[in-house]
């Protein structure tokens, strides 16, 4: 494990910059990342996206850590930010986050079991706001809170689909009402995007305090300010808004900070994170979540405005695994060779790069390389990259790590030579429903939205809070470019639902829901959990 002398000087940082956060890790302090980050920003930012993913994941993060190790390798000081893991993905479908092979982040055991506690910072800050409004009520309700409209649920970082509805106040207490309410997995607790978004910790406590919380008998909102909870929650949050500082298996610096979901939230590390490593480096690269319609879109709609640099270059990850399922081959046989069914996927392909050539971002596509990739279905893919005048690299990053993303790498270095930046999908004041029409129609294929009357309803409310303002962060399944999961390779013309909207005032952005989307995410049959066991020794085992 590196020493803090070590990690310091991989990003020439100040003495006091770093503390110890154990276990190979240290935390950098809000104050020097704020003065880095004031003294003026030399790195280039390289977002990782991807085409639409399988159930498995497309290799992502293993793509961003090669890519990373790669550059550092060709004489470029360089980190990676990456999203810390929730325990509920690494207990359920998904395994771990750090990596694999030869490409992975450490302590990947420990950062993958709860790490530095950041997550756990943020359960308790939600829970406490929960708890002071129930206390409210409890002692009279002077701020005339409607109990039936009150909007804040709980949180905890495991899936559990039993807590997606729950009562509260089944005891004999009369004067404790009895209240429908929910949980969120804490990654999609509006405090984890909130500490993903925030600049310091006069900003991390003003968007505290904005949080909508209920709304009153006369229709005017109840927030996190008016119940004074704002100061006790940064307290809680004080050492989770500092970025942790670990390195990859290679030694390159990885910034690891913040868990936001890309489905439902934006999907990114957090702004100091990125801060950080565009002070300190010539190269920082940055994973989003899922797809270039969810994790891309919202980082350029969401997370440039407040971060105040824009991509300099994208790399679209992409597997023939995935190619062949959305040109239709099952889930069992997309791992065989199909040269027909991956020919149809490339359509979607084509429909993500229309995406990044629409949000402004120059791109390559890194094919994630298994084993059993055929040279003729590889040579298809490179055919397809020439006729859409955009190169294709073979990633080995899983296999050989930096050095199989040295050619990854240096394509990085052609796309940001060109000087091209991303932009906005939206002009600044564009409403939500123009904002969600906008997505749908530009980089989703669709035809059309159709909201509810619930919806309709949702943002009349939130007008009336005066909350309109800031961009849209769109809720739906990753496994499509539609709001449906079934809808695979290049969905086209359709209508999407627009089912709910709810405001993050907080973090600043109004929620669309489309599709079937919870909150709270259930465990499949046989979850990852079954599998993750302590030897004789206390070492951890089978944590993939």
């Amino acid at each position: 494990m590196p020493s803090l002398s070590d990690l310091r000087r991989d990003l020439d940082l100040p003495d006091d910059a770093l503390r110890d956060a154990g276990s190979g890790a240290a935390k950098a302090s809000v104050s020097a990342v704020r003065a880095l980050a004031g003294r003026g920003r030399n790195g280039r930012l390289v977002l990782v996206t991807a085409m639409t993913p399988t159930r498995h994941g497309e290799g992502k993060t293993v793509t961003s850590i090669g890519l990373a190790d790669g550059l550092r390798r060709r004489g470029h000081r360089t980190a990676v930010c990456l999203r810390q893991p929730s325990l509920g993905p690494v207990f359920g479908i998904k395994g771990g986050a750090t990596g694999g092979g030869r490409a992975t982040v450490e302590p990947s055991t420990e950062i993958n079991l709860g790490f530095t506690g950041d997550l756990n910072a943020v359960a308790a800050a939600h829970n406490l706001l929960a708890a002071l409004v129930d206390n409210h009520l409890y002692h009279g309700n002077a701020l005339g809170i409607r109990p039936d409209r009150i909007a804040w649920p709980r949180t905890v970082d495991i899936e559990d689909r039993s807590l997606r509805h729950i009562v509260t106040g089944a005891g004999d207490d009369p004067k404790i009402p009895r209240l429908s309410s929910s949980y969120v997995i804490a990654a999609a607790s509006e405090v984890m995007a909130i500490l993903a978004l925030a600049g310091d910790y006069a900003d991390l406590k003003a968007r505290l305090g904005r949080i909508l919380v209920a709304e009153r008998a006369d229709g005017s909102a109840v927030r996190a300010a008016d119940l004074r909870a704002a100061g006790s929650m940064t307290a809680l949050l004080r050492d989770a808004l500092e970025p942790n500082l670990v390195r990859t298996a290679e030694g390159t610096p990885a910034i690891v900070h913040a868990g936001p979901f890309g489905n439902i939230a934006h999907g990114t590390c957090s702004r100091l994170a990125i801060e950080l490593g565009l002070a300190t480096t010539d190269y920082c690269v940055v994973e989003a979540g899922f797809s270039t319609e969810l994790g891309a879109e919202k980082f350029v709609d969401i997370v440039t405005p407040v971060l105040g640099h824009d991509v300099d270059a994208g790399v679209l990850v992409v597997t023939l695994r995935a190619l062949r399922y959305h040109g239709g081959a099952s889930d069992e046989a997309s791992v065989r060779p199909d040269l027909p069914a991956m020919e149809r996927g490339l359509a979607n392909v084509e429909q993500h790069l229309a995406n990044l050539a629409a949000l402004g971002i120059p791109a390559v596509i890194a094919l994630n390389r298994f084993p059993d990739d055929t040279p003729e279905e590889i040579a298809r893919l490179h055919e397809f990259g020439r006729a859409q005048a955009t190169p294709v690299v073979e990633s080995r990053a899983f296999a050989e790590g930096g050095a199989g993303s040295v050619d990854l790498a240096e394509a990085v270095e052609g796309l940001v030579a060109l000087g091209r930046h991303s932009r906005p999908l939206s002009p600044p004041g564009t409403g939500p429903a123009e904002q969600v029409r906008a997505i749908v129609t530009r980089l989703y294929g669709g035809r059309e939205i159709a909201p509810s009357e619930e919806a309709v309803r949702d943002l009349a409310e939130i007008a009336r809070f005066g909350e309109l303002g800031g961009p849209v962060c769109v809720a739906k399944t990753p496994l499509s470019l539609s709001e449906d999961p079934h809808r695979l390779g290049r969905p086209q013309g359709f209508v999407s639902p627009v089912h709910r909207y709810s405001r993050s005032a907080g973090a600043g952005f109004t929620v669309a829901y489309l599709g079937a989307i919870e909150l709270m995410p259930g465990l499949p049959t046989h979850p990852a959990a079954e599998q993750i066991d302590v030897d004789g020794s206390g070492r951890i085992v089978g944590l993939s």
